[in-house]
């Protein structure tokens, strides 16, 4: 049995929701961004313990069909701004319907009605928070971060992440507090 979760965005989400699992007695085979897959089918009134337990630590279980997808086109975006090493050689809507196996005009139409803006902003918004991230920490140039983000240049960078949060990453950089976003808020 395959379970989608709302919010998982971290490794430390992975491992709450497998010990939450686990205390329920239930035999988590995997457990993935978004996705656990169970060693055997659970009947309903188990799904509302899940979803009850797993709703304390701001996780929803996901039966909604569209719901599920534009989760999985967010864990996708997700996995390849915070977690992947490898900048993106091909279109962000080849890469998802490769991964999710459905054509883009779906993926985006069904996105756009669930998540009330389109797959390209929500890219956007994630790309500018993980921009964000990098500077806080001090440690890159902002033309190392525009290349890790696979931004043509330091300008492009520059006008999106204005647009996006109306500061520029220079006056971002020397702010005290820190103005970012948890990936599940996004």
């Amino acid at each position: 049995m395959i379970l989608h979760i709302k919010n998982m965005v971290c490794d430390r989400c992975k491992m709450v929701v497998k010990a939450e699992l686990e205390k329920l007695g239930l035999n988590p085979v995997s457990v993935e961004l978004g996705k656990v897959v169970l060693a055997e089918n659970t009947p309903a009134s188990d799904e509302l313990k899940i979803a009850e337990s797993l709703s304390h630590f701001g996780f929803e279980l996901l039966v909604d069909k569209k719901t599920q997808l534009a989760e999985q086109i967010k864990t996708c975006i997700i996995n390849l701004i915070h977690y992947s090493k490898e900048p993106l050689k091909i279109n962000l809507s080849t890469h998802l319907s490769e991964q999710i196996h459905i054509e883009y005009p779906q993926l985006s139409v069904i996105f756009s009605e669930v998540e009330n803006q389109t797959i390209e902003k929500y890219f956007i918004a994630q790309k500018i928070e993980k921009a964000k991230e990098m500077l806080t920490y001090g440690e890159l140039t902002l033309g190392e971060i525009a290349y890790q983000l696979n931004y043509s240049s330091v300008a492009h960078l520059s006008a999106q992440f204005k647009k996006v949060t109306s500061l520029t990453p220079t006056v971002y950089k020397t702010l005290t507090t820190d103005l970012r976003k948890t990936l599940d808020k996004i």
